[in-house]
């Protein structure tokens, strides 16, 4: 049996293995669930963000956690906390985000989690402010931040994405302990 950090009634929240790099790679390189990032991800650049990921659980108290899904005991995605890397009016801070399996999609998965993962933040890591951001055209990802009850907090061009993607412009939402 796993070891979860985070348990909901229908998902498990925990640090990752290395059973979860093949399907994880699969996720990365389906254009669906990619679609609103720049590319879509190889084999190799998969397992590096993994790695990213990994290593970020070695430097702080939290992380994007690997997600199964209880009844099939599943790897679904991830949902969790993480530390962006570039710089913003609104950086340094943390972030929650989420990638689910397209599978799985539209069975509240995404909000499930994310609620739990705040709840965590908030009263087991005593983070105070928690931000989640998207582009303006990822109407599902914004969707996911009003159900857990982010809000609004305008919008940003990202500075890893190109200026003429329309990818580019950011919405900003946040939450506050």
């Amino acid at each position: 049996m796993n070891d979860y950090i985070i348990k909901t009634d229908r998902l498990g929240l925990r640090k990752w293995e290395t059973e979860d790099l093949v399907p994880f790679a699969e996720m990365n390189s389906n254009p669906k669930i990619m679609e609103f990032f720049p590319n879509t991800l190889n084999k190799e650049e998969s397992d590096a963000f993994a790695n990213r990921i990994i290593s970020h659980f070695n430097t702080n108290e939290f992380g994007l956690y690997a997600v199964d899904e209880l009844s099939s005991g599943e790897f679904i995605g991830f949902i969790g906390l993480s530390i962006p890397t570039f710089e913003s009016n609104f950086t340094p801070c943390v972030e929650i985000g989420w990638r689910i399996a397209h599978k799985h999609w539209g069975k509240g998965y995404a909000p499930e989690g994310a609620n739990a993962c705040i709840k965590y933040a908030f009263e087991t890591l005593n983070i105070p402010e928690i931000v989640s951001f998207t582009a303006t055209i990822n109407h599902k990802s914004i969707r996911v931040m009003e159900k857990v009850g982010m809000h609004y907090y305008g919008t940003f061009n990202h500075p890893k994405v190109d200026i003429n993607s329309v990818l580019c412009e950011h919405v900003l939402y946040k939450i506050e302990k």
